[in-house]
């Protein structure tokens, strides 16, 4: 027989698992455990293919905003300059992006998008959320939609506090 009582609840759920209560009540663990568990579930996907999550963001990136110089795209993502380059350089051989240099300023490279790294995207994308629909399997569409939405204005409401993005 179920609790009424949410407390009750929380603990019940807290001893199934084998988990103490007291973090089950603290929603950074649960953000922490659940994205952990998504983000390591889509990274299988992705090793797979011989691809991390680096790889998409770049695509993403490069798909949404265009061309970008590199350096544009280290502060965009928040990566290391040389982490990027090395994702550059694997997606540009796989044939997934273009790297040229501009013409005004050599030093500067600058990293599109190819029609394979589209498509590559597009079936990323589609796995992306295959594993958000497993992982969200217990909402429904009306509660997946409020989670997204509360989940976004906390991502903005953490960016407006540290001053950026």
């Amino acid at each position: 027989m179920a609790s009424e009582n949410p407390q009750h609840a929380t603990e019940n759920a807290g001893s199934a698992a084998g988990l103490p209560p007291t973090l089950l009540d603290l929603t950074t663990y649960l953000l922490s455990r659940v994205g952990k568990a998504a983000r390591g579930r889509f990274a299988e996907r992705l090793a797979e293919r011989g691809l991390r999550l680096w790889d998409m963001a770049v695509l993403a990136a490069l798909a949404d905003f265009g061309p970008q110089a590199q350096r544009d795209l280290v502060r965009r993502l928040a990566i290391d300059p040389s982490d990027l380059a090395k994702v550059a350089d694997q997606l540009a051989a796989a044939g997934y992006v273009e790297r040229a240099r501009d013409q005004a300023d050599r030093r500067r490279v600058s990293v599109s998008v190819t029609d394979a790294g589209r498509a590559l995207l597009a079936e990323l994308d589609a796995q992306a959320r295959a594993v958000r629909d497993e992982v969200l399997a217990p909402l429904d569409a009306g509660e997946r939609r409020t989670l997204q939405e509360l989940l976004l204005r906390v991502h903005h409401g953490m960016g407006e506090r540290r001053g950026g993005p």
